[in-house]
């Protein structure tokens, strides 16, 4: 059994995503980032950079304690390696993969996130800050598009977790200022994962986890966006 601390964001999507195609038995416990869940002292214990998605695996492969890991590509790989699923065996494939999985991790993800930030929550609209992130996606957009012209994953021939890093972040590219038509390599890979019953069964968990999806209020942008050393002490 594997718990899993969860909110319906891209990175904790990416999570569900990998679960539902494995068939691993999880169960999800609910931190809801608006209200501060990922502050509370027993969260910092498993995810000590206060943020979700977090795994405990209660059977991991060594037949020891229970283990804990964080940050998402980390939890990605992790279950890959333990299940032999959705990775490359043979050492060229593998780095194709992890090239792509940290692309997603250092680029895609970071510049995205910065997307919406300035865009749809920032209290000041500043169009320099606004049209730096959405060009940089645009540019992210680009590379995928490029690197899916002669293959129809990321790292190849097979769906692997550089697929289920990137997705999330594409899912609301309308968000973002993109326009999936103007990349249409990278919009027949998009089509193909978003109709994957994994897929489906990964994004069903969101409304049941966060039934309302209520715009953020201020006081969620507060707890989100003011963090400080302090709140890790």
């Amino acid at each position: 059994m594997i718990d899993l601390y969860y909110w319906p964001t891209p990175n904790g999507h990416k999570i569900t995503m990998f679960l539902e195609e494995a068939g691993l038995d999880y169960r999800i416990h609910p931190i809801n980032i608006g209200k501060g869940d990922q502050f509370q002292p027993d969260f910092l214990k498993i995810a000590p950079n206060n943020r979700m998605p977090a795994i405990v695996d209660h059977g991991p492969r060594d037949g020891g304690a229970p283990i804990s890991i964080f940050e998402s590509g980390a939890i990605l790989l992790y279950l890959a390696e333990k299940t032999g699923q959705f990775l490359y065996a043979d050492p060229r494939g593998r780095l194709e993969m992890l090239q792509w999985l940290f692309w997603q991790m250092g680029g895609l993800g970071p510049m995205a996130g910065q997307n919406h930030h300035f865009s749809v929550y920032a209290p000041e609209k500043l169009t320099y800050a606004i049209d730096r992130y959405v060009n940089e996606t645009n540019r992210l957009y680009g590379v995928m598009n490029k690197r899916l012209a002669d293959r129809p994953f990321l790292a190849g021939d097979a769906y692997t977790i550089a697929d289920m890093a990137s997705y999330p972040w594409v899912v609301p590219h309308e968000r973002q200022g993109q326009k999936l038509g103007d990349f249409p390599n990278l919009k027949r890979w998009f089509e193909t994962i978003r109709a994957r019953p994994g897929t489906e069964r990964a994004y069903a968990k969101g409304p049941e986890v966060n039934p309302q999806s209520q715009p953020i209020s201020e006081e969620e942008k507060k707890v989100l966006f003011g963090q400080t050393a302090a709140v890790v002490q």
